[in-house]
């Protein structure tokens, strides 16, 4: 045995020495979520619990509004026509609404987005206690809702590099994952318990006082001014954003994997058919599959400790997206409800992480300037992507079956994201440390 080969054991170990193992942290610190922006600022601390708050609510109501339909109608097409007439709103708006997150103060355009949401939501209140029970006032309602609801987050996703440190964004992307699912988890089992035990009127009461939390947040902000007063919202400045995307190809990625998810790979309009029927139970049941995607996703935020260490962030992206999709497929094929939930729950952590990298690609490779308006066409793809997965999945429901859309939309996911690969390959080498927009 050579002298270098090993150390005597006789001998005392040296801080040199002992000095990696005592940096190495335990293995759940390395797992946890990196809270570090929620404890040096007070002001996204605040953001961030405030729109969590009044998240819960909006989710409560979008389950709580599906139900309604189908308690109307039960006709699973009508259900999912509550997407058509939200994402028509939400691609106008959010685009347009992103023009505005960069042109002006963006905690007034938070203000005024969420003051307008608290008059919808006491509408709905309204519509709901008079027992009106009219399709054509529940959609108008959705559709007011997603107009605000769309430049409130382009103002927002604007908002989160000004009130943190370039180096704390993945840590707060994956804040942002668990104050989103914790919403898309609790609201939907609120919206199941409410509805079935107290009724409409009581669910959307909810909703509307979850506002107070985030006109709190947002009302306590600092004024978030634009970085120049030469822009002015309108179509050149739309057209602008645009013109900046388009040769960005890893940028345009971000954008293209996740409608692919959420057109085909999204049976979200589907829950309460498949409630009653496959699953034999009721809206409980129903809130329990809306559940289910976001409990995996934010099991996976608050484990995403490591996601900071990942440099191949494309790569891992179209990684998630294929385990969406497959999971929805065999979620298609299951006939038992704890199965079907471990399932959807698996996709909704493949989902999580795509979504934390999507936006860090995206905060990163955005200049200020243009944030907002690339942050306006995030949100119609995000919020919009599974509008219309409601209305791509009601509408092979009804022409063949409930359970062939799942099936059907979960394998075209995969192929989908297996064909944007190729023709983008850049991405699956995206390098966080190098990033090529």
């Amino acid at each position: 045995m050579s002298s270098g080969s090993a150390r005597d054991p006789r001998l005392p170990v040296t801080a040199e020495a002992a000095e990696p193992e005592l940096a190495r942290p335990p293995i759940w610190r390395r797992l946890a979520a990196d809270i570090s922006p929620l404890r040096d600022s007070a002001p996204y601390r605040r953001w961030w619990f405030g729109y969590m708050v009044s998240n819960i609510g909006s989710q409560l109501t979008i389950v709580a509004a599906q139900l309604q339909v189908f308690r109307i109608t039960h006709s699973s097409l009508a259900v999912g026509m509550t997407g058509l007439v939200t994402v028509i709103p939400l691609i106008i708006f959010g685009i347009f609404g992103g023009s505005i997150a960069d042109a002006l103060d963006r905690r007034r355009v938070m203000l005024v987005t969420s003051s307008s949401s608290t008059v919808v939501s006491a509408l709905l209140v309204l519509q709901a206690a008079t027992h009106l029970h009219r399709l054509s006032v529940i959609y108008v309602l959705l559709g007011l809702q997603a107009a605000a609801f769309s430049i409130d987050s382009a103002a927002r996703g604007a908002t989160l590099p000004r009130l943190i440190g370039a180096n704390q964004l993945p840590a707060a992307n994956s804040l942002g994952q668990i104050s989103q699912n914790s919403a898309l988890t609790v609201g939907p089992l609120l919206a199941g318990l409410v509805v079935g035990s107290a009724g409409f009127t009581a669910a959307y009461s909810i909703d509307l006082a979850s506002f107070a939390a985030v006109l709190y947040a947002v009302f306590r902000l600092p004024a978030i001014p634009p970085d120049s007063d030469t822009h002015r919202p309108g179509l050149r400045s739309v057209a602008e954003g645009f013109r900046f995307l388009g040769p960005r190809k890893n940028l345009l990625m971000t954008f293209l994997v996740d409608i692919n998810a959420m057109v085909f790979g999204m049976p979200r309009a589907l829950f309460p058919a498949l409630a009653v029927h496959t699953f034999h139970g009721g809206a409980r049941t129903a809130g329990l599959l809306y559940a289910a995607p976001p409990i995996g996703a934010l099991v996976g935020a608050a484990t995403s400790g490591w996601s900071g260490r990942v440099r191949r962030q494309g790569r891992a992206v179209l990684v998630s997206v294929a385990i969406w999709g497959g999971s929805i497929a065999l979620f298609g094929v299951s006939h038992t409800l704890w199965l079907g939930l471990i399932l959807l729950g698996v996709a909704g952590a493949a989902d999580m992480v795509s979504a934390i990298f999507r936006s860090t690609i995206l905060q990163v490779a955005t200049p200020d300037s243009l944030r907002g308006r690339l942050q306006g066409v995030f949100i119609v793809v995000v919020a919009g992507g599974p509008r219309f997965g409601d209305v791509e999945s009601g509408t092979v429901a009804s022409l063949v079956s409930t359970e062939f859309s799942v099936v059907s939309g979960g394998i075209a996911c995969v192929a989908g994201v297996l064909a944007l690969s190729a023709k983008y390959p850049s991405f699956a080498t995206y390098d966080a440390k190098e990033p090529v927009a």
